[in-house]
């Protein structure tokens, strides 16, 4: 499976539309969480269908405006609540809370059972109509989620993918991620950071400076806070392109990819380089290297974080300490001078087949995936 996530191209009309199905999703996730505790308190065991079949027969005939949105909208809100539950109860997540408006607006419908064909810039969606998109799409799904995100509404929806193998320039490649540069391969090349938060960093404080006297739920703060909120979605489509681009030519042009077993949590707690670490989207980067690696018949090698890639000499093997202020490995033994990136990459590139510091990752799966 393969998932789409698009902005739509809407009028006013339109708008509206979507903003009351999201309501009307968001008052039925609301209704039936609030009749599920209180069912919890009075002894009964609840369920998606009991709420379904009390919200269809008793509550839903005495509430006119919802004979006019499309009646698929509290379906998937109250499976969507069952879900909830379902992770509750396995310890993934914590329990669920109540949807406000404006946080995470969406709704989720299908054709009662018939595919939805999206061909083209134009889609016929049920109930709603046909809609359009800053990009042509062509899938076929059986339902699509409608979101809200910084004023703007996206199209998302997931289709089968017939992923295939494409030809290989090179058979193993190590990947050494940075903060200086994104990205240093084995064979030389560099990917140069993009660091969208740092780019609008200023122009993001400045929001926020203005806005903090504002009295929050007035005209002028909800403004200022979608401003605040399209520029942070700005900033992450920024770096979700930049990591595309680049998990997208490793997958599709390497037979196997070598990357380190990073620990970001711990990189974090150097609070001077915390922000620009986290600017770099280490996590998303293996996340989308997994299960693109699968798509294009790539292996994805993960080698352990305990292996001392930037300390070792790619030539020789002698290790040696390299503080992050030396860019350059002077290798005493056998006078080697190289870039510490490039030589932790070709290190890397090394460890394909030792079982002892190696793993093969397929953690990510590709119905994961979410394409720019």
């Amino acid at each position: 499976m393969k998932s789409i996530h698009t902005k739509l191209k809407l009028n006013n009309k339109q708008k509206t539309l979507m903003a009351q199905h999201a309501g009307y999703s968001r008052w039925c996730y609301n209704w039936g969480l609030s009749l599920w505790n209180a069912a919890y308190k009075d002894g009964y065991k609840p369920n998606v269908r009991k709420l379904r079949e009390v919200f269809t027969n008793h509550t839903k005939p005495l509430i006119p405006w919802m004979k006019k949105l499309s009646s698929r909208v509290y379906q998937y809100a109250f499976i969507h609540l069952g879900e909830a539950f379902k992770r509750f109860f396995k310890g993934s997540s914590k329990y669920p809370k109540s949807k406000k408006k404006g946080r995470s607006d969406s709704f989720t419908i299908d054709n009662c059972g018939k595919p939805i064909e999206l061909n083209g810039w134009s889609h016929k969606l049920p109930f709603i109509g046909t809609v359009k998109t800053y990009e042509p799409i062509e899938a076929t799904t059986k339902k699509i989620t409608i979101s809200r995100q910084a004023g703007e509404w996206y199209l998302s929806c997931s289709y089968e993918f017939h992923f295939h193998t494409t030809p290989k320039k090179t058979d193993v490649v190590g990947v050494d991620l940075g903060v200086k540069t994104l990205a240093t391969l084995s064979d030389g090349k560099v990917f140069d950071s993009v660091k969208s938060y740092q780019k609008f960093e200023a122009k993001l404080s400045r929001l926020q400076y203005l806005n903090r006297h504002k009295e929050a739920g007035s005209a002028n703060w909800k403004k200022v806070q979608l401003k605040i909120a399209a520029l942070h979605g700005k900033v992450a489509n920024i770096r979700k392109d930049a990591l595309h681009k680049l998990t997208t030519y490793l997958a599709k042009n390497h037979g196997t990819v070598v990357i380190e077993d990073l620990n970001v949590r711990g990189m974090l707690a150097n609070h001077k380089l915390a922000k620009s670490i986290a600017d770099q989207g280490f996590y998303e980067f293996r996340r989308q290297l997994a299960y693109k690696c699968k798509w294009y018949g790539s292996e994805l090698v993960v080698v352990d974080r305990f292996f001392p890639s930037s300390k070792t000499c790619s030539d020789c093997g002698h290790v040696q300490d390299m503080p992050l202020n030396l860019r350059t490995y002077d290798c005493p033994e056998c006078g080697l001078s190289i870039d510490r990136d490039l030589n932790a990459s070709i290190n890397l590139r090394k460890q394909v087949g030792n079982s002892e510091v190696s793993i093969s990752c397929g953690k990510a799966s590709p119905t994961e995936c979410k394409t720019h």
